[in-house]
């Protein structure tokens, strides 16, 4: 060992992180060797974190989970593929550049190459905006040049963090070589049949007037109010109440319906009933779904109002009444055309027009003012019956959207999962979850799939759909007649690209072409994350694919598992039957001591540089893994303080073993033939006791575990053993006992080092650096056992037990622990009385005490007793 470098004398997390964060940086610490074959390489598929604002705690906590697993890997001899992605597509990019520069995309408008704001990843979102409409060019080029200032950023704070990532891997899911993956992807789903286009009712976000996909909605709790509402049988002077919290949506009712045992309405079947203020008259009809017991038991079905509407109008031949744009505001439908048939279109249209142009909430209120009105309903009453009854819902809206979401009929792409939900099912049975319990997640989540995944967004800023349409001789778009780019031109922009055989000047003109002006669902490019790393191409075969995919890892949190779990395994199983990843790790969340989510939106949220500069990398990192994969964490600054602390006693005690420098550095790499103390052995093998049971920790993922216990084992070797030999270490330094002590101490802290390498990079490799120059403690083989000579750790914990005693008696005289012993006895039996005999020295010294310690030998075995006196002052 070279043990040229000595430690500062003060422990300074800031300048320790500073300086190995840069060197670890600039020397391509931990790059990925292409020449190891697969086996004994560890390949990781890594979660690319949305960049749409700051990094937040949860991030901190999941991805430090991730790097101790790597860790582990590497410290085993594996070569590591460990990469870092960005996801910066989609509409959280697009919200954070609207919001941040006060825009909005209007493609209408023309390039302006005089515009600029100004692009910093520490500008702040505007709360109250007023929008400047920018061209669709102008709008792309700032939410890129915005989301290359926010990558440096998060890069920044994951280098500060220790994460041990191969940067020359990093990816973001808006370049090139990510859009051509895919696209190609789309291309192939598209050759194999089940991706597909068609004008189906689809969730929107009447804010960000987009499709959503099922995987992205987000259930709510909000107040409404039921409404009775009368309706009338056709031609017959019988009338019933349906109970709704969706008034407004009585001019789109296509039919009523009850369950067909319920006996209240079977001599209803195969009538019409007559709507109030719309005097359409629409069948009344059984249905398996309705719930005999829930409101009044017979409802109405409206295209549409939730998904139960949705799915019986597919089965049904019934009209198509859309009533809510995109936009969110109602429509202006006339009745008494198309499907809109009434039998009193004049009163109809007249009530409509307190709805039409007006936004769902406002329209709800005019037609309850309405349905109030004498008249309104049959016999000269109103049709609204009684009070508005209080009621919780349960609203959908987008994860990341502010208003509910509506169903709306548009053209929009679709990936058919339903079809294959069954071999879906079976596919993912072959996973293996840590913890367990995780996968019932995604099989709940697949059986209860009711919508096949909208694969298209109607934004600016993601992957374009490589589509184009040829356009009829009358100007119109023929979407049966679609042209394709080829694999080899990818990526595509159809609004900007050409398609082969045409020109620009055919763009929009009768007989020419027009693009798909939309963009892919984020999801469909981060759910190609393992094939984005491994260079997939559905054309030909490549040994970097073949190399890197699938995975051994997969990390996430459990929040997203219907979302990029089930999308990565969806295009892994329609591309090449292979599953992504072997294994997946699953993550809890950070919670508030009370329990609730930390929370951006509620102001819960604490961002990591603060306590990173406050506590140190390690500190927090230490905080993130003494959690157990699947379990939340609480966010609590003690624990910080307690990883602080544990790296200062690493860096103190280090500066004690090195106190004699030279006559370590004559001891040579192995140390373990210079150990021959009675105590010092037993101390090794409670060292390698547990070494052995950290084995099995990580072949099962708990490294928790081996932290937790690692660190339980490091303060024994703080508080006693050190304390224990610390004078023959040094007064009987040039004898066989001083030799093995300072082994001992060596070893013990070259292990100590190793096992927390992975927890705590940065204080670990500060220390290991003293002890061999130009060595990475990261590279370093994990610790094995170094003995096959089995023996007891009586010996150690025998004097442990002694000595605990001593300091208590000390502690409770209240003097000082060098105060010495004017007598010392101890009761044991025959076995115990050799063993202590032999750490004599040590039990004296430590202990302070320079008389003859009186053994009182027991013929029968008992609890060991101490009883000792202190020297007068």
């Amino acid at each position: 060992m070279n043990m040229a470098q000595t430690l500062s004398k003060k422990y300074s997390h800031s300048d320790i992180e500073t300086k190995w964060a840069k060197k670890w940086c600039d020397e391509d610490h931990y790059a990925y060797d292409s020449s190891v074959d697969r086996e004994n390489t560890f390949v990781v598929d890594t979660p690319p974190p949305t960049v749409s604002g700051q990094l937040h705690m949860g991030h901190l906590f999941s991805y430090t989970h991730t790097d101790v697993l790597v860790r582990l890997q590497r410290m085993q001899g594996k070569n590591i593929f460990y990469p870092m992605g960005f996801d910066d597509n989609g509409l959280p990019t697009e919200r954070r550049v609207q919001r941040l520069h006060g825009v909005k995309c209007h493609p209408s408008l023309a390039f302006d190459e005089t515009l600029s704001f100004e692009v910093s990843a520490d500008k702040k979102e505007k709360k109250k905006i007023e929008y400047q409409d920018i061209s669709r060019k102008n709008f792309l080029a700032l939410c890129l040049e915005q989301t290359q200032v926010d990558r440096e950023a998060y890069k920044k704070l994951w280098s500060r963090l220790g994460l041990s990532v191969d940067w020359n891997q990093s990816y973001s899911t808006i370049n090139d070589h990510c859009r051509k993956v895919s696209q190609e992807s789309f291309l192939d789903l598209f050759k194999k049949s089940v991706a597909y286009n068609a004008v189906e009712p689809v969730l929107w976000d009447t804010g960000f007037q987009t499709a959503i996909a099922q995987a992205e909605i987000e259930d709510r709790e909000k107040q409404g109010f039921f409404h009775d509402i009368e309706f009338k049988v056709e031609s017959e002077e019988e009338y019933f109440t349906i109970s709704t919290t969706r008034p407004e949506l009585l001019p789109a009712c296509i039919a009523v319906v009850a369950h067909p045992d319920d006996e209240r309405f079977q001599k209803y079947f195969g009538k019409k009933a007559r709507l109030p203020l719309f005097h359409s008259l629409v069948p009344i009809m059984p249905a398996t779904h309705v719930e005999k017991d829930k409101g009044t038991g017979i409802m109405m079905i409206c295209t549409f109002g939730d998904v139960a509407d949705v799915d019986f109008w597919k089965g049904s031949e019934l009209p198509l009444k859309h009533v809510i744009s995109e936009e969110g505001k109602f429509l202006d439908v006339k009745f008494g055309e198309a499907a809109f048939q009434s039998e009193e279109p004049a009163e109809a249209n007249k009530n409509y027009a307190a709805l039409s142009g007006n936004f769902v909430k406002v329209a709800r209120k005019n037609i309850v003012e309405l349905l109030s009105e004498e008249n309104s309903g049959w016999q000269g009453k109103p049709a609204l019956i009684g009070e508005l009854k209080k009621t919780t819902q349960i609203v959908k809206f987008y994860e990341k959207g502010d208003f509910p979401l509506e169903y709306v009929p548009a053209r929009q792409w679709f990936l058919n999962v339903l079809d294959h939900r069954e071999d879906l099912l079976k596919f993912s049975e072959k996973l293996i979850w840590k913890p367990d319990h995780m996968a019932l997640r995604l099989k709940q989540w697949i059986e209860g799939l009711n919508q096949n995944w909208c694969l298209s967004r109607q934004r600016f800023f993601g992957v374009p759909i490589p589509v184009w349409y040829e356009l009829s001789e009358d100007g119109s778009v023929d979407y049966t007649k679609k042209i394709l780019p080829k694999v080899a031109d990818l990526p595509i922009d159809p609004m900007a690209d050409i398609p082969e055989g045409f020109q620009e000047a055919d763009r929009g003109k009768a007989g020419g072409f027009v693009g798909d002006h939309q963009v892919l669902d984020t999801w469909a490019t981060s759910s190609m994350t393992p094939q984005i790393n491994s260079h997939w191409s559905s054309e030909c075969t490549q040994d970097r694919h073949d190399q890197l995919f699938p995975a051994d890892l997969r990390p996430q949190g459990h929040e997203i598992i219907r979302t990029w779990t089930f999308y990565t395994m969806v295009k892994a199983y329609f591309h090449e039957k292979k599953l992504p990843w072997s294994k997946l790790v699953i993550s809890g969340w950070v919670v508030n001591p009370d329990g609730s989510k930390m929370s951006k939106s509620k102001g819960k949220t604490v961002t990591p540089e603060e306590l990173i500069e406050n506590y140190g990398a390690d500190a927090l990192r230490y905080w993130a893994a003494k959690v157990k994969l699947g379990a939340d964490s609480v966010y609590d600054e003690d624990v910080f303080k307690l990883g602080n602390r544990l790296s200062t006693k690493l860096f103190n005690v280090s500066k004690y073993v090195f106190m004699q420098r030279a006559s370590l550095s004559e001891l040579g790499d192995d140390l373990l033939p210079y150990i021959k103390n009675e105590v010092d052995l037993s101390w090794l093998m409670k060292m390698q006791n547990a070494l052995e049971l950290f084995q099995k920790e990580m072949s099962e993922d708990r490294y928790h575990k081996i932290l937790l216990d690692s660190e339980s084992l490091f303060w024994d070797f703080c508080n006693h053993y050190v304390e224990l030999t610390k004078v023959r270490a040094y007064q009987e330094a040039e004898t066989e006992g001083g030799l093995s002590a300072r082994a001992t101490l060596l070893w013990s802290l070259e292990t100590f080092l190793k096992l927390f390498a992975p927890f705590m990079p940065y204080i670990t490799q500060e220390i290991w650096s003293c002890l061999y120059e130009d060595s990475s403690i990261h590279f370093a083989s994990w610790p094995q056992l170094s003995t096959s000579e089995k023996r007891g750790v009586e010996c150690f914990e025998l004097s442990q037990l002694v000595l605990e005693e001593v300091r208590t008696r000390k502690s409770t005289a209240q003097k000082s622990l060098k105060h010495p012993l004017s007598s010392l006895k101890i009761t044991c039996n025959k076995s115990e009385e050799s063993l202590l005999r032999a750490v004599d020295f040590d039990i004296r010294a430590a202990a302070i005490f320079d008389g003859k310690i009186d053994f009182q030998v027991l013929a029968e075995s008992s609890e060991i007793q101490v009883e000792l006196s202190l020297a007068s002052d």
